[in-house]
Parts: C-alpha cells; structure tokens; sequence
C-alpha cells in the first residue's frame, strides 16, 4: 500500500517535467499510476476475502506518544471504496488527455493535482489510525480548493473553490475535535481497535457515554459536510465551477464519497448512539428531497446533475448510515453503483460543452442525432440514475426498498419511522427519475423542428471513459451477485431484519419493492410530461430558506467584525503594539510568579566568576541600547542596533559557546546589510522621535520592567530545577548517535532535525514573502548578463554636479588587462573603486572555500550548514556591494527560488529515505569506509540534511539581495533616467 501512495505522489511531483515534454498527452502516463495500482487492487482479491490469508496492512510508527502511526488496513470496505477511487480516477485521468486543449495553461499543476488527490483519497480509505485519516481527510481538502479553483482568473472559480474549503474545513475542524474525544474514550486511536470497543463504549454510563456521543455527532458533522448534506449542501453545486474532470472525480466517485465513506466505517459500531439516527434520518432524507427539488429548476445540465449529486448523497447517507444488515448491503451496492453511472454523465455533459460550446438545455437540441454514441452512453447512465431495468441503479434501488420494507416491518425503529423514511424515498425516487429524463431530453433531444446545434464529431478516444463506465452499469445490473459478495462480509457485520434473507438481483418475481419501482416510473414519468407546469409552479411557491445566502451573509458578519477589530487593535503604531505585548507579558509573568512559593536560587550572580570580560562586553551591549534609542539618523540607528548583536556574540563567544557566537555575528552582518540596502527607500531622519516625548517615560518603564521581568524569570527558572540538566547527556547522545562531536551541529540536523526542517521551511517562505513583496517581474526571471550591458551605462550621475569627480574617475576606468570583476565594467566610472574590486577578487573564492570548510566540518568542529550558508552569503554580497547588480547575476547563475527548492527537497530526502530501509524519518546512519589519501572516512547521512540547511540559507542571502539590492537599484535607475544624464563622444571601454 505504500507502494500506491508513493506512486501517486512521486509521479504528482515529476509530473511538469511529463507535461513539458507530451503536452496533453502526459494525461495517460499519470492516468497509468491508478491504473496500474488498480490491478494491484485486483490482485488482493484473495488476501482481502480470504479467512486465512493476511489482508495487506502496514504499521509505521511515527509519534508512538501520540498515539500516531501510519497504520493501513485493506479490509472488504477499504477495498470496495478503493475500486472507485483508482479505477474511476485511473478514467478521469485519460479523459482529460482529450478534454484540454494542447494549449491550455496550468496542465501540470492540475494533473498533478488530481493524480495526488487519487493518492490521498486511497490513503483515507485504507488509513486505520484516526489521526492519520484526518490527515488525509485535510489533504482532500486542500486538494479540492486547488482543483476546483484551476480557472483562476474566473472570479466565479476562485469564490467557488474558496466556499468550498470554507464549509469543508469547518466540517473538518469539529471532526477533528469529535476524532480526540472518541480517541480519548477509547484509549486508542486505531479505527480497527475502537470499533471492536464499541460494544464497550456504547455500553458506558455517565459522563463516558456523553463524550462519546458528542465525538460520534462531531464525526458526522464531519461526514456531513465533505458529502454535502444539509445544510451545508450549496457548496457542491457552486463547485460545477471547476473543470468537467474534477466534477466527474470529485462529486461523483472521490471526495464526496469521503463522508459516505466515513458513516459507513462508523455504522457498524456506533449506529446506535445517541445522536446518529436523528442526524442521518432528517439530514439523509431532507437532502435527497431538497436537492431533487432543485434539479428540476435547473437549465444548465452540469447544475442538473450536481443537484441530482447533492440528492443522491443524502439519500446513500440514509441508507448506509440507517443501520441493519439488508440497508448496509443496498446502500453500498448503491455507493458502487452511484459512482460508475454519475461519473459517466459528468464526462458526458463534458464532452457536450467541449463540443458544442453550451450546456444550457435551452440551446441544445439535436445533439442525439449528431451524436447517437455519445446519446447511447448517456442513455445508460440516465437510466442508471433513474433506476430502471436492467441496470446498476435499478438493481441497488430496488434492494434499497426491499431493505426498508423489512427494517419497517422487523427493525428496531419501528413502523412509523420505517414508513415514513421509504415514503420519503418513495418520494426523491420520482423527483430522482425526473431530474434523469429532464438531463437526458434536456442535452439530447430536439426541442423543435429545424432546431439543430451545431456539434464536432466525438473521437473514441475522448468517448472511451464514460463508455467503459457505461458499460460497466450494465454488467453490474447482469451480474448483480458478484457485486453481493465483495458487499456480503462488511454488510454481515450488522444484524439481519428480514427473515426471508436479502440478495442484489435483478429480478426478485413479483414483491412489494417491485411495486414501488413500477410507482416510482409511473409517477417520474407523468411528472416529466408536466415538466412545463411544475416548473411554473415551483416558482410560484415561496422561496424557503436559502442556506447559500445564509453562509454569504455570515461570511459579511464576519468580515465586518474583523474589520471593526482590526481597526481598533491595528493602528498602525509601534508603540501601541509593543505597549500591548509587553504590557501583557509582564502583568501575566509576574502574575503566576507572585502567586506561586518561588524556590530562589542561592547561587545568585550577575557576572560569571569565570569570566570577568563579559562587564566589557555587557557594557557594550547597554552602550549600544541607548545610543540606538538616542539616536536621530535611521543608519545610525542601525548601526547601534548592530553593537548590541555584536556585543551578544562576544558574551557567546566568552562563554564557550563558538557555535553560537560564530552564527550570531554573521546572522547580525546579513541583516545589517540587509536593513542597510532597504533604507536607501527610505528618509534618512527618524521624525517620529520629535514626536514621541509624551510616550518616552512609558516606553522606559516599559523596556526596564520587561528586562527585570526576564531576569527574574530566568533565576526562578534556574532555581526551579529539580532533575539533571539534559544539556549533560547530549554529547554521548551526540557521539553515539549523531556520529558527531559538535553538539550544537548535531543537535540541529539530528537530534530536534524535526524543528530545524520546520525553521528552514519558515526561511523559504520568508524569502518568497520578501521577494512577493519587492519584484516586479517574475521572481524567477534571470538578470540579464553583464555581456549585454553597454559600458559605463550603469549609475551615471548627472553632468553638472559631479562633472569634476567624473572625469577624474575615467582616467581609472580603462585597463587594456582583464577587470577585476565579471560586472565591473557595467558600472559608471564615478560609481567604481578599484580599490574594492581587487579586495573583493583576492577574497571571493577564499570566502567560498571557507564556507564549504564550515559546512563539512561542521558535524565534528565550529560550523555547519547555516553558518557556512551565511559566510557563502556574505561573499555573495561583497560581490554585489564591488560590482553591482549585474555582478551579483554573474555570481548566482542559479535562481534563488531553485537553491531553496532544492534545499527544501535534500532535507526532505533525508527525511524520507530512512523509510524505505526499515528506519524511521530523520533517521541517520554512520558510513564508515576508507579511501586513498584520504584515509579513514566517517560519513554521516545527516550531512546530507545539513546541505539542504546550506542551500536554504543561501537561497535567502540572494533572494534579500535582488530584492532589496537589484530590485531597488533598477527603481533608481528607472527614476534617473527622466534625468539629464551625461553626453560623452567618448564611451568606457574596458578589454575584457
């Protein structure tokens, strides 16, 4: 089974390189990863059926603590929900090969998109830890938002992928809460293991039953909402937004069935608490009858059948989650069933709008003749949908009714609830065989004589997927006894109410459920000749309540109330902010200090004995301090801002701690450079300090008690010890199992490896934030190279104020040798220094190797990845500072966007590839090996990581340089360009 899920998600992220070099036609390689896995699938046939055999399952650990592992299970449910899952998707995948256009935008991404939901919809099904299904669950989420806001420039797709992440996670957010207090009651989180609990927990009293029952209604919140039921149902019809593909996967075999899936894992232990019937009865049967309703009205075919979706999941909500041996078999058969006829009609309505440019019933007509294989396939489909003879949704519906007429003759609900449920499927039955015949006239018929649309011929290539499924409809209604035994052992795990037994069939002889049928036909039919009449009288009636509206007006609610707070706590003023944070933190931590018995320390000192050089240093640091807050000039400031870093270093440094003091002075260098290239956009002066004086009392008692308050915390916590520090262990944890000596090195990359790959995530997207920020054009777009600059052309000054120092500066510019540096050249005369140039070529490449010395040495000695990135950073940035832009985009010919991808994924590598041997993530191993010269060899893998660590942070240095150096450099340039700039018959040359 990991095999599947890697599959899926490894292919998702090669997938630009397919689609760069097959175009559209990249579809079937992705559609050959759930194809393949499907006959996989298949093959465990045997396992999972099997009373001896295993069935395939798979235990990872990954956070025992937590209860959390990746644990999956393929039982005879699992395996059903996956046939849909990797055959349908497997379908949908080549489908879209034909549906696109070679030329259409964003193909990677989608494809890519949908392949990784089919992976992460195999993994909810066979997921068996609660934790990990929520996981999934979330992932299905994200997924659907991305997928059904693909048309990103239609305002229509992004407020409908928007709605629907919105209804969906707030559905996901109470299951998540449900999934803890079920987990908690259990004592497990496995899904296996607290279902073979149920009994027990069912049984509980009190308090325990209560929390279990209120978990159970948050997981059918859950279940409620992802499967779109009343009354969050609107989002479903809003998602037809996106393109056909997803609609056909998604709301009809994939995301929508997660929620179906759910109440099915959940009815066999938990059908009979507290809340379970209220909410599956009312929410199931007011969804099929509201969403039937609403199809009737609609004009667009794609709307007809996302109503009709919407009526078809409340009304298998019902079915699934009603309870009894008979309904769980008639409401899986249906789930199958439901998936193979809906997804075909999606794919059809697809084809209809690709070639014919419409899909309003009132504009199509003719299509049938024009195309009498595509109206064949659409015949079944409908057919299906409506429930008639001798296809899949007749056989499923039909045993529907003959397991309600037992449940309500026999079952524990009783006969008033039992009739009343199959008089209300009675009821969306008609509604369901109308909407079908309004689908199949409204995109087939022809409306009137000579009116005919204009419609290209259909390749069997782009008609292979919904035929297959068609197809399919129709041997699943031949050979219904097949589809019984892969539904027979999870529907036996309920109790039986029919004493004659129950089996799928397609001709049961003459009986009550086939009375219905007949019923069902016969009023659909009428109902379809007086469609004219009753959608007339439908909109006379009154509108009832409108929960789309609902949800827009409480998204307005709340926009207003962000919109009110945020003005009155977002002033815009420092002070207001840091008054309130540190207010709080002071108040709050002398609080808890007061009202608890302090255990002082008796060893008080404030300057270590050992180390008397820290009164300089901390004298520096406080010097620093209040000449910034002094300070009038923002460079200045700064600067003075930058002793006191320095100043921290040496406290580090004296401390022996090298690690420490080596990456606080070069982090203090970069960001210097950093606040000192961003302030050229800014006023030199600091105006508000003339306006601060009523607020320089505050500010001081505030920085003083804020300063005391840490001080006093930091001795309480000292004297608050009670076991042995664990700073004593790390070095023979270290040793023995990082491989190294450097304890802060392999602390980083080893030992809390989970943070640092957590901090080097937050230094990508703060680099991307800077960059989104500051770039004009396209991040990744290269500089141009300095080949393609004219001599001299960069930074000139104007004539007549710098004419002296001008000409003065070209006596210095022309050399007939080779420059110093690639860029040099581009540069104004009056804008070089030779003197710079030379420094910076003499030290470049000393600076680099210096930086590589750091990153190996790193595990063992000073150093590491994020100091040997930074030194790497700082070169770069001497090379910027000597020659300018054009110097810097000499320097980098790989894109900053590129070292932090690549950094990211060799952290992720090393992360992942532990798995596939038997470890556990970010687990490290020691290759020891020798080699000539150099002798004996120590390798650790996490070496590996600390490159990743190095990628990043250069990645950083370089995006902070073109986005507050170049970046502001070609504004300035642009802004002198409207300046009168020198005439000289003579240009700059320099031999290269």
């Amino acid at each position: 089974m990991l095999f599947v899920l890697c599959a899926h998600f490894l292919v998702a992220i090669f997938s630009p390189i397919l689609f760069s070099r097959w175009g559209r036609s990249a579809f079937y390689i992705l559609a050959a990863v759930p194809g393949i896995s499907f006959v996989w699938l298949v093959a465990q046939y045997n396992n999972v059926y099997s009373s001896t055999l295993p069935s395939p399952s798979l235990e990872i650990p990954w956070v025992p603590v937590l209860d959390l592992n990746l644990s999956f299970k393929m039982d005879q449910l699992s395996w059903l929900m996956s046939l849909l899952v990797l055959g349908v998707g497997a379908l949908v995948l080549a489908y879209c090969a034909r549906y696109f256009k070679t030329n259409d935008a964003g193909l990677a991404g989608f494809g890519a998109q949908l392949l990784a939901f089919a992976g992460v919809m195999f993994g909810l099904v066979t997921a068996d830890n609660l934790i990990l299904l929520f996981v999934f669950w979330e992932l299905t989420t994200v997924l659907s938002y991305l997928l059904i806001g693909y048309a990103r420039t239609r305002i229509a797709a992004r407020r409908a992928a928007l709605q629907a992440l919105i209804v969906t996670t707030f559905g996901g957010l109470a299951m998540l809460v449900g999934l803890i207090m079920v987990g908690e009651s259990a004592g497990t989180y496995s899904i296996s293991e607290i279902l073979a609990k149920a009994p027990e927990l069912i049984s509980a009293v009190g308090s325990p039953q209560l929390m279990l029952d209120i978990g159970i209604a948050l997981l059918l919140v859950g279940a409620v909402t992802k499967s779109a039921l009343l009354p969050f149902h609107f989002w479903l019809p809003g998602a037809m937004a996106a393109p056909t593909p997803v609609s056909a996967y998604l709301h009809a075999a994939a995301m929508v069935k997660a929620g179906i899936y759910l109440i099915a894992r959940l009815s066999p232990g938990f059908s009979e608490t507290e809340y379970w019937q209220p909410i599956i009865v009312v929410l199931g049967l007011g969804t099929m009858l509201l969403g039937g309703w609403r199809a009737l009205r609609q004009h667009d075919l794609k709307q007809i059948l996302a109503y009709g979706t919407v009526s078809q999941l409340g009304f298998i909500a019902l079915v699934v989650g009603f309870g009894g041996q008979e309904a769980a078999m008639a409401g899986m058969a249906m789930v199958l069933a439901h998936g193979l006829f809906k997804a075909s009609l999606f794919l059809v309505v697809g084809i209809i709008d690709h070639q014919s440019g419409t899909r309003d019933i009132r504009e199509l007509s003719g299509v049938f003749k024009s195309a009498p294989k595509l109206g064949i396939v659409a015949l079944i489909g409908a057919a299906s949908m409506a429930g008639l003879p001798p296809m899949a949704g007749f056989v499923a519906k039909e045993g529907i009714f003959q397991a309600f007429i037992a449940s309500a003759t026999y079952g524990p609900a009783g006969p008033v609830v039992g009739w009343t449920v199959l008089a209300g499927m009675v009821l969306g039955s008609v509604l369901t065989f109308a909407y079908s015949a309004r689908f199949l006239w409204g995109g087939f018929a022809t409306k009137a004589k000579g009116m005919s649309t204009a419609f290209k011929p259909v390749s069997w290539l782009f008609l292979a997927a919904p035929a297959l499924l068609s197809l399919l409809t129709l041997v699943y209604g031949f050979f219904p006894h097949l589809v019984e035994t892969w539904i027979r052992p999870y529907s036996d795990q309920f109790p039986a109410y029919d004493p004659d037994g129950m089996h799928l069939a397609l001709w049961h002889g003459f009986s009550p459920a086939l009375g219905l049928s007949a019923l069902v036909i016969a009023v659909g039919v009428i109902l379809f000749k007086l469609r004219d009449k009753f959608e007339a009288f439908q909109a006379k009636l009154p509108a009832g309540i409108d929960f789309e509206r609902a949800y827009r007006k409480t998204i307005v609610v709340l926009d207003a109330v962000a919109i009110w707070v945020t003005g009155r706590t977002q002033r815009g003023s420092l002070f207001f902010y840091l008054s309130v944070i540190l207010s709080t933190a002071i108040v709050s931590v002398l609080a808890v200090l007061l009202l608890n018995v302090q255990d002082w320390t008796e060893d008080i000192y404030f300057v270590d004995p050992g180390s008397p050089f820290q009164i300089i240093a901390g004298a520096v640091v406080i010097i620093g301090a209040l000449a910034a807050a002094r300070a009038n000039k923002r460079f200045m400031a700064v600067l003075l801002v930058s002793v006191t870093g320095y100043g921290l270093a040496l406290i580090f440094a004296l401390q022996g701690a090298p690690d420490l003091a080596l990456t606080q002075m070069l982090v203090e260098t970069i960001i210097l450079v950093a606040f000192v290239l961003a302030m050229r956009s800014l006023p030199p002066g600091l105006l508000e300090r003339k306006q601060a004086g009523s607020h320089r009392l505050v500010r001081l008692i505030l920085g003083i008690g804020f300063g005391a308050t840490m001080v006093v915390v930091a001795v309480v916590a000292m004297g608050a010890r009670i076991h042995e520090p664990v700073s004593l262990a790390l070095p023979v944890m270290a040793y023995e199992g990082g491989g190294g000596l450097n304890v802060v090195n392999v602390t980083l990359v080893d030992i809390r490896a989970w943070d640092t790959f957590g901090e080097i995530s937050v230094l990508a997207i703060a680099a991307t934030g800077v960059a989104s920020l500051i770039f004009v054009r396209g991040r990744g777009q290269r500089l141009p190279r300095a080949e393609t600059v004219e001599t001299g052309s960069i930074g000139k000054l104007p004539v007549s104020q710098f004419e002296p120092t001008i000409h003065l500066a070209k006596k210095f510019t022309a050399s007939p040798s080779n420059p110093w540096l690639v860029a040099g050249r581009t540069l104004a005369p009056e804008r070089r220094s030779i003197i710079i140039e030379v420094v910076t070529r003499l030290l470049f490449h000393s600076i680099i190797i210096i930086s590589i010395y750091l990153l190996l040495v790193g595990h063992n000695g000073t150093g590491g990845g994020f100091a040997g990135g930074l030194i790497a950073g700082l070169a770069l940035t001497i090379r910027y500072l000597a020659g300018g832009r054009f110097e810097l985009a000499e320097a980098t010919r790989i894109s900053a966007g590129t070292l932090l991808g690549l950094g990211l994924a060799m952290a992720a590598l090393t992360a992942l590839a532990p798995l596939f041997f038997g470890g556990e993530i970010f687990q490290s191993a020691i290759i020891a090996f020798d080699l000539p010269v150099f002798g004996h060899v120590k390798f650790v893998t996490s070496t590996v990581f600390d490159i990743g660590v190095y990628l990043v942070v250069v990645g950083l240095v370089i995006d902070v340089l073109r986005s507050l150096g170049s970046e502001i450099d070609q504004h300035e340039e642009d802004g002198l360009d409207s300046m009168e700039m020198i005439e000289d018959d003579e240009p700059l040359e320099v031999s290269r």
